[in-house]
């Protein structure tokens, strides 16, 4: 009998992710990951947070109060070195309009346009929350270190993953298999904690 647990997001790529990451850590079949579309739907919660944690935890909150299911939830972004570790929380938006990751990027690139390479180091950090519907709630944090280049290479991945290279790697994000990128990204990082957590709670 698997665990069923609600990912409180839309975005299908990180369902995809996700699912691939409890697999591997827990065993195939373990885990059914239902995302929002397979459940009643109920209101956006404003990303109001101050913080990657905080935003988590809203999400995950609302989840598990809709749903009464276990619910995860997440909240990632960019943190630049030289811009003092924006975009962070408002990475998807950090151009106005919430999801556009074309402009996001060309406006990131364009603000640190005269930055010298040596000094374009830049993370991915995400924060995963599990929260459950009898109110015990976990968190976990994963980091990707690396650096930005100054033009977008491949075609995979989202967000700002065409220009990032992570650190010890010579290939940005959007170049790597979606396995690869697992194996060393913030959101892999923290998924693989929080599998852990589910592991000891739900199964």
């Amino acid at each position: 009998m698997s665990a069923r647990l609600l990912l409180a997001t839309r975005n299908t790529k990180k369902l995809a992710e996700l699912q691939r990451i409890l697999d591997a850590a827990l065993g195939a079949g373990q885990v059914k990951l239902l995302g929002l579309a397979d459940v009643p739907p109920y209101d956006d919660v404003p990303e109001t947070g101050l913080t990657f944690v905080d935003n988590a935890l809203l999400k995950a909150r609302a989840g598990a109060a809709h749903t009464g299911l276990p619910s995860v939830a997440d909240d990632s972004g960019l943190a630049v070195d030289v811009l003092n570790g924006m975009p962070g929380v408002f990475s998807a938006r950090w151009s106005g309009r919430h999801g556009d990751d074309a402009a996001n990027l060309q406006l990131l690139l364009a603000q640190i346009s005269d930055v010298d390479d040596a000094h374009r180091g830049a993370r991915f950090v995400c924060a995963a929350a599990l929260v459950l519907p009898d109110g015990r709630e976990f968190t976990v944090t994963g980091e990707m270190p690396g650096r930005l280049i100054r033009e977008p290479r491949g075609t995979g991945g989202f967000g700002y993953d065409p220009i990032f290279v992570a650190e010890g790697r010579t290939v940005t994000n959007a170049e790597l298999t979606p396995e690869e990128k697992d194996a060393i990204s913030h959101r892999g990082k923290a998924f693989r904690a929080l599998a852990e957590i589910v592991r000891e709670q739900l199964l």
